[in-house]
């Protein structure tokens, strides 16, 4: 393991306040919130509503998310991680900006979310990739994000890594630091092959990681390279040390077949220069 690596953990959910846990339970159960049509989801399966509840809960119990926090959701898709913030970040404090480098995504959340909250703002970042932007204009490693410096206090990059090589990583990783606050965090999902995760057995089945030649990149299926990328264990720690930020969460998910409460594996850092 690298020397910046950290030992892998499984934690308990935080015990939240009585009206935190109910301000949750209430947007999980919050039948009239917005949903995209099933087949304009372009990114991510299982049910819209149930899964952004989800993220949101570990955002604020695994990420100390706050209601007043300044959120930059990475890879914003089709809102699935913005329409339950909607319920939780606070109207006047807090402020939401996303994006994706897909239009129709983009145009969704604009013309359904902004519309009804004008401080969660969306924009088409047309950075190329493969999968989901092929005639994209600007390469992944030369990417700059549109927003100044120290402009956010949480930053959410969730399912992303999953489709990028290790040197877009490590672009998308430098720019996050530099958009964060001090002491602002990063939560990220990855999926990291530790020696569990080399192994097949209890792994999900739909992931048969192979490693790409000496690594640090292991593509689930070689003809689509970037459907489902893994690292190395120690890979995205090392890249997180070297940008600037502390590592202070992470925790193996069940796709590799052990007991959590999520399923990716998850890193919560925060950047370094500033008060905890």
């Amino acid at each position: 393991m690298n020397v910046h690596a950290v030992p892998s953990q499984n934690v308990p959910a935080a015990r939240l306040p009585a009206e935190t846990e109910w301000l949750l339970e209430h947007i999980a159960q919050n039948r009239f919130l917005p949903q995209p049509p099933a087949d304009s989801i372009f990114v991510g399966d299982g049910d819209f509503q149930a899964i952004g509840a989800e993220f949101l809960r570990h955002f604020v119990t695994l990420g100390g998310l706050r209601r007043s926090h300044r959120v930059l959701d990475v890879g914003s898709g089709i809102g699935r991680m913005a329409v339950p913030l909607t319920q939780y970040l606070h109207p006047e404090r807090g402020s939401y900006e996303g994006f994706d480098p897909v239009l129709d995504g983009v145009m969704w959340c604009t013309t359904t979310i902004t519309a009804a909250y004008p401080r969660f703002r969306f924009q088409k970042l047309d950075v190329a990739h493969a999968l989901y932007n092929p005639g994209g204009v600007v390469s992944g490693v030369e990417m700059s994000l549109p927003y100044a410096d120290a402009s956010f206090d949480f930053v959410v990059m969730v399912s992303v890594a999953t489709h990028l090589p290790a040197d877009e990583l490590a672009t998308y990783l430098r720019e996050i630091s530099r958009v964060l606050a001090p002491s602002g965090k990063l939560f990220l999902t990855a999926f990291v092959l530790d020696e569990r995760a080399r192994t097949t057995e209890g792994r999900d089945a739909r992931l048969g990681f192979a490693r790409d030649g000496e690594g640090p990149c292991w593509f689930a299926n070689p003809q689509a390279p970037l459907a489902a990328v893994g690292f190395d264990d120690g890979f995205i720690d090392e890249l997180l040390h070297t940008s600037g930020f502390d590592i202070g969460l992470k925790s193996l998910g069940h796709w590799r077949g052990v007991s959590a409460e999520h399923y990716q594996d998850v890193f919560v850092a925060m950047k370094r220069g500033g008060r905890p």
